[in-house]
């Protein structure tokens, strides 16, 4: 008997030895363990701030970003890459700001295609592919053509389907689309219009949700809308636009021959139009998550790119696009760059939450890393902002943020606290003069305080000197 009950006794003590040395995690509703929460990240092209209706648009409805804000949290203070596409992507995927990271213009290759990530370089998709993640990205790409360094599926993406290039995204009706490294056609498709790229980009983004439900996926989807060209399907939305805003037509005086930007008669109703199609796509992935059980697992992000573009006919200052804020996309000012930014993630986010902490698209890769509980390179410039979007008080905040931009004579811009310094014409001459601005008491940028606050001055020029390196392949200053 004592033989027995000390049998016993060994046998409860390792059970329970074992039982605590097993990592505690809680099960699902199926009584399964919960994979690795899911990251749908959604960047818009070119749409500014003030063109989601949480962020002050009137004329353009965007009922489900609106309803993703009141269940989910908006930023405030959060800012793109760059004024442009390409540096502000390469910064998004890197976790560098463009005084870092290896992508800094808008560099063309010929015959298509932008200037390649290095090989060396570590993604988003990368770091996360390793931690377990099922990748994808549907939508434009413009970091590298296929079978160069840049190619998405040599950056950690397991499936592209989109725009590779730039260039060829300014044409909603493509003769041709990329399937990996496979070339889609669409003969005469400018012509005819029979496919519309983004609805075939969205067909594509739901079947990688329901492909992908069993395990945990990276889905970042890089819609063009409402890039230029103003092109949309003649449907109802566009109608109703062109009677709510009673646009007289421009004249179109000779046919589009499938070069440059297309035409539009109703430049207003089509972007407003485009706006409204993209809201809707965002409705129908987060809809997509709910029908396969995927919601509470899952942080679904929208932001944009840069700010709102004055191309093919747009009107940012009729949709009030930059919302107040001075300047349009390639400008350092804050309507260039200050984007929307929602966070949605039930039952991590608090509904109806708004937050002013000040972030940037290099912070996006330390996030995601902290969600998925693994590790960033050394040497990115981003601060996880998860402390923020769980309502944790223990949030690192920036010393300071930077850009540079390449194109218009170069640019620079510096963020400490409220205050804000920006330099035009850096290129030729790297000690021209900066202007200082309060964003506190004047978000606009309408006065220069530079005079007054010389100290500030100098803070931020030691800044814009000591917080890039210098690329051969963008030179900023030769």
């Amino acid at each position: 008997m004592k033989k027995l009950k000390y049998m016993l006794l060994l046998f409860f003590m390792a059970g329970s030895i074992l039982a605590c040395g097993q990592p505690v995690s809680k099960k699902s509703s199926t009584g399964h363990q919960p994979k690795q929460p899911n990251i749908v990240l959604i960047v818009a092209d070119d749409m500014g701030i003030g063109d989601v209706g949480v962020y002050g648009q009137t004329k353009i409805r965007t009922p489900y970003l609106d309803k993703m804000a009141a269940n989910g949290m908006r930023f405030s203070q959060f800012y793109a890459g760059c004024p442009v596409c390409a540096p502000s992507r390469a910064s998004l995927m890197t976790g560098q700001h463009t005084g870092r990271t290896p992508i800094r213009g808008n560099k063309e290759i010929e015959p298509e295609g932008q200037w390649p990530l290095p090989d060396s370089t570590v993604t988003i998709a990368t770091m996360l592919k390793k931690a377990g993640y099922t990748t994808g990205d549907f939508g434009k790409w413009g970091l590298g053509f296929i079978g160069t360094s840049g190619d998405p599926v040599q950056q950690g993406f397991d499936t592209f389907y989109g725009y590779n290039c730039q260039r060829q995204s300014h044409n909603y009706y493509p003769d041709h689309l990329w399937q990996n490294d496979t070339r889609v056609n669409f003969p005469d498709n400018w012509k005819n219009k029979q496919q519309y790229a983004p609805a075939i980009i969205q067909e594509k983004a739901l079947a990688f949700i329901d492909d992908n439900k069993e395990k945990p996926f990276f889905l970042y989807l890089t819609y063009t809308l409402p890039h230029a060209a103003l092109q949309v399907p003649e449907d109802s939305t566009f109608e109703n636009y062109k009677k709510l805003f009673n646009e007289t037509p421009r004249t179109i005086r000779q046919p589009w021959d499938g070069k440059g930007y297309e035409p539009q008669a109703y430049p207003n109703a089509a972007y407003a139009a485009m706006v409204t199609l993209l809201d809707s796509y965002v409705g129908q992935v987060l809809e997509r998550l709910k029908a396969q059980g995927l919601e509470e697992n899952t942080l679904v992000i929208f932001t944009s790119d840069n700010g709102p573009h004055r191309e093919g006919g747009n009107d940012p200052v009729f949709f009030n696009s930059s919302a107040g804020f001075r300047g349009i996309k390639r400008d350092m000012y804050e309507g260039g760059i200050r984007e929307p930014m929602i966070a949605y993630w039930p039952g991590k986010i608090k509904a109806g939450s708004t937050s002013a902490h000040m972030g940037a698209f290099w912070d996006f890769m330390p996030t995601f890393a902290a969600i998925a509980q693994t590790k960033t390179p050394a040497y990115i410039n981003g601060i996880s902002f998860l402390p923020t979007l769980t309502g944790a008080k223990n949030q690192p905040q920036h010393k300071y943020l930077y850009w540079e931009f390449h194109e218009d004579g170069g640019k620079q811009a510096v963020r400490i606290g409220s205050w804000k310094g920006i330099r035009l014409k850096a290129l030729k001459n790297p000690q021209a003069p900066v202007a200082l601005y309060d964003l506190e008491k004047d978000p606009a940028e309408t006065t220069d305080l530079a005079t007054a606050h010389p100290e500030v001055v100098k803070q931020i020029v030691q800044i814009m000197q000591e917080a890039r390196t210098e690329n051969k392949d963008f030179p900023f200053w030769p």
